[in-house]
């Protein structure tokens, strides 16, 4: 189940929640019960791959010897 990160506007702390992507939205009351929050944007990566390894070799300054 996905985690999301909270902000309360009412005391400023920021909680997280997990629950169904479906109610990613819902509203979410803090620890202290303060219904004035925000749902914060995650950093994380949600699918992908890593990235890919550097191009080696050709072009300038890659080993053509163009420097």
């Amino acid at each position: 189940m996905p985690r999301y990160e909270y902000r309360c506007r009412t005391c400023g702390e920021t909680f997280e929640m997990n629950r169904p992507m479906a109610e990613s939205g819902a509203p979410a009351s803090c620890p202290a019960g303060h219904d004035d929050t925000v749902k914060l944007l995650s950093a994380v990566a949600v699918g992908g791959t890593a990235a890919a390894p550097a191009p080696s070799g050709g072009g300038c300054c890659g080993g053509g010897g163009c420097c």
